[in-house]
């Protein structure tokens, strides 16, 4: 009874080990400029940083001003480092509350998306 216990319990934690090492594969949101649910002045630059190295061809993000549900131009780029996705509006933003909707790879392919809300006031 003793062995099939110790079996168990192994196999459990084996199990659990390998979670734990999927789940920190992915790259995962560690700030944005402007922070989530800031009422800011209208920012010339987005910045979104991550706890991992990003894919370029599979990162980056769309910025939408939530009350009128129109994007809003904006030109991205991956940092030199691979952590930071970059990007310039590509007009002055109105007053109003914005939705940043991110998508970012890292290098072993997890794919992981969200979204940050920020306020120009």
């Amino acid at each position: 009874m003793l062995r099939k216990s110790f079996s168990i319990a192994t196999a459990l934690g084996a199990a659990a080990a390998l979670f734990a090492t999927q789940a920190a594969a992915h790259a995962h949101l560690v700030k944005s400029d402007p922070a989530a649910n800031a009422t800011v002045a209208a920012p010339a630059a987005i910045s979104l940083t991550f706890n991992e190295k990003l894919v370029p061809a599979f990162s980056g993000f769309e910025l939408t001003m939530v009350e009128h549900r129109m994007k809003v131009a904006v030109k991205t780029t991956i940092s030199p480092d691979g952590l930071t996705i970059r990007g310039a509006p590509q007009g002055k933003l109105m007053a109003g509350t914005y939705r940043i909707s991110w998508r970012a790879a890292s290098a072993d392919g997890h794919r992981m998306t969200g979204d940050v809300t920020f306020k120009v006031g």
